[in-house]
């Protein structure tokens, strides 16, 4: 059955299917989603990944080859069931004369994708109390693997050293400044268990902060001079930094910085089904008993801590 709305609009639940996954091809999520986290295909209820330490150094052939073993830290993620659905009545379909019903059911698409954001955001922010696969905090003062010594990816910014740094709430540009190189630096410093620097190449870095540092954090990574006229080493040829504002972070003294150079990444986003649509609608009892139709979205999977290695927190304080 297809309802129409005296403007031509084709209102089948054949031709809403259609139109949710031609607009699903053509919509993304926010690009720093693919840029932080590894996609990983999924096909049962959970998946087992197994960190097994980085590949061994070269030597010198002494003596024939030297074979060593893997560490085998791991996690477990289980697959997680979302949906989003709409309830319609069919006289307002039938009434509707602006479009209205379609514009919602064209917002679907967007929300599927969004919601990869939401959840890695969501965990993101518990990054300080949330358990990676080396058994600590993703965000943490003391990680240690192998030979890599004692390492620390949760770190605190001094903004008193800042005579035009603002607060901690509200910091400058050259403050931002100062928190990003110091997380810059702790990632080009760290090491793998094998004592070997992890991210040696790194060149290209994401910020991520809340609106509300939003001014200060464009003026920090892109103008040439910050602080009075003192050079912004961080635009500097050998980086490239990415400000990310994303209004789903709640941190108030807080950023991030991530390193997305690499086939690893910071987060896992795992994924048994892409968003998928279905319909009770044309000749179900839903019609018949209720006169409403329903169009659902199911989308299963799940996120998770990756790479530690590849990201920093800072947090600013006076």
């Amino acid at each position: 059955m297809t309802i129409g709305t005296g403007i031509g609009a084709n209102y089948s639940s054949r031709a809403i299917i259609g139109s949710f996954y031609e607009r699903l091809a053509n919509t993304n999520p926010p690009a720093w989603v693919g840029n932080l986290a590894t996609r990983v295909e999924s096909n049962q209820s959970s998946e087992d990944y197994r960190w097994l330490g980085m590949t061994p150094v070269m030597r010198e052939w002494v003596g024939g080859r030297a074979a060593q073993g893997f560490r085998t830290n791991g996690i477990n993620v289980a697959n997680k069931v979302f949906e989003a659905t709409v309830e319609v009545d069919l006289d307002d379909i039938r009434r509707d004369k602006t479009g209205q019903f379609q514009a919602r059911i064209d917002e679907l698409p967007g929300r599927a994708q969004q919601h990869r954001a939401r959840l890695l955001s969501d965990l993101i922010l518990t990054g300080e109390s949330g358990l990676c696969y080396d058994g600590q905090f993703f965000f943490d003062t003391d990680h240690s693997e192998g030979a890599s010594g004692t390492q620390d990816n949760d770190l605190v910014f001094d903004i008193s050293n800042n005579a035009t740094g603002g607060t901690s709430t509200a910091p400058l540009a050259d403050t931002i400044q100062g928190a990003v190189l110091q997380a810059v630096q702790a990632i080009m410093g760290f090491k793998d268990d094998k004592g070997e620097p992890m991210n040696e190449g790194a060149m290209n870095f994401e910020v991520h902060v809340p609106v509300t540092f939003m001014g200060e954090t464009l003026k920090a990574l892109t103008m040439p001079l910050v602080g009075g006229g003192d050079s912004n080493v961080l635009l500097s040829n050998q980086f490239r930094l990415t400000p990310v504002i994303n209004p789903r972070l709640t941190w108030s003294t807080k950023l991030a910085v991530y390193t997305t150079d690499g086939t690893t990444k910071p987060f896992i986003e795992q994924v048994e089904q892409d968003p998928t649509m279905d319909a009770i609608a044309e000749g179900s009892e839903l019609e018949i008993r209720d006169r409403k139709h329903l169009y659902t979205v199911t989308r299963i999977g799940n996120v998770a801590f990756g790479m530690w290695q590849k990201a920093c927190l800072v947090t600013l304080q006076a």
